[in-house]
């Protein structure tokens, strides 16, 4: 059975390895393959794939046969939806906020967790269970990047990857903060780019978005 600290590990190892996660929400499973080699092409190999569509765990599943791609999955709310996600070859989760059964299912089903914060308490109830390593959403919400700096000063050790109402206007803001690994946004893939299956595009702002400095 994963540990917390054993999941915040796996997660590190992946998240340190790009700017920016695109958030994706995948209607037609069509798309997924072409969708995932277009963001390895431009540079963003770990994606996160939302549980908001009746595709998603088709789409998980054939995202996950594209060499490179990492896919995790988000919206993580059930047990239910942790085994669905294992079977379909998801390598970590997301979930909006974090509660003891779905922190519990994902370590009993060995996957690892970027559980939900947006305060210091839920930061320090996961560290009480050996995870440093955290989602903060909704970000710019829940008081942006100064609240992440503010986070640093007790607990400089805590890692984030903030998601919710990002952009790429404010998301460089985030990257240069000393306890943010990378960010999630969903602006990389538009949905018109999406629907118009302009992969080429989308490849353009990938490759834009994994330059971003950090």
């Amino acid at each position: 059975m994963l540990t917390g600290k054993e999941s915040s590990r796996h997660l590190r190892s992946m998240l340190n390895t790009v700017p920016i996660i695109p958030v994706l929400v995948v209607h037609d499973p069509a798309h997924a393959v072409p969708l995932a080699q277009s963001l390895v092409a431009g540079g963003l190999p770990v994606v996160e794939v939302t549980l908001r569509t009746s595709a998603a765990i088709d789409v998980i599943r054939a995202m996950s046969t594209v060499e490179g791609c990492v896919v995790g999955v988000g919206t993580l709310l059930s047990d239910d939806d942790v085994a669905a996600a294992v079977d379909a070859g998801a390598k970590f989760g997301v979930s909006p906020g974090t509660t003891e059964t779905l922190v519990s299912s994902c370590e009993r089903h060995d996957l690892p967790l970027l559980g939900g914060i947006a305060t210091i308490s839920e930061m320090m109830r996961l560290h009480e269970r050996g995870y440093d390593v955290a989602k903060f959403f909704p970000a710019e919400a829940s008081g942006g990047a100064p609240a992440l700096k503010a986070f640093a000063g007790p607990m400089p050790d805590f890692h984030f990857c903030p998601t919710g109402g990002l952009n790429p206007g404010n998301v460089e803001t985030y990257l240069k903060l000393p306890n943010v690994l990378c960010a999630g946004g969903s602006w990389i893939v538009p949905s018109e780019h999406l629907k118009s299956e302009n992969w080429p595009a989308i490849e353009s702002l990938a490759a834009k978005a994994s330059n971003l400095p950090r």
